[in-house]
């Protein structure tokens, strides 16, 4: 008997193990898939609320494309462009990975990194459904 339920304990524990690493791999309702493009293919970025503003930042593995201006972009749900700062600090050794979105932006449906230089699409991301 305590065989058995030393087993149902381990395989409940299993079974809390396998939902937490899937809970931790899926994208919430905040973050989108990962970015798919020719420079940007990796990481996410995440919409979240700071001091009463919308803001979004890149994850840890993101990697800012090695190109002469990439620039924070997002699409809203009726297809409008926002072009937001660029990831570059100015002083060339930093990175801008979040931003503010401004409030006139309603809702936002994708992330993209574009090349303001070369006016040019690296990647973009997508949000399971619009975020605001």
């Amino acid at each position: 008997m305590k065989i058995i339920r030393s087993l149902s304990v381990f395989a409940l524990a299993a079974v809390f193990a396998a939902t937490a690493t899937f809970a931790a791999n899926t994208p919430s309702g905040n973050t989108t898939s990962q970015f798919q493009g020719p420079k940007a293919n990796t990481g996410t970025a995440t919409f979240f609320k700071a001091d009463g503003k919308n803001m979004l930042k890149v994850s840890d593995d993101f990697k800012v494309p090695d190109t002469p201006a990439p620039t924070w972009r997002v699409i809203d749900s009726k297809g409008n462009v926002y072009t937001l700062d660029a990831f570059k600090i100015k002083d060339g050794n930093g990175e801008k990975r979040q931003v503010v979105v401004p409030a006139y932006v309603q809702d936002i449906v994708t992330v993209q990194v574009y090349c303001a230089w070369a006016q040019v699409l690296l990647g973009e991301a997508k949000f399971a459904g619009a975020v605001k």
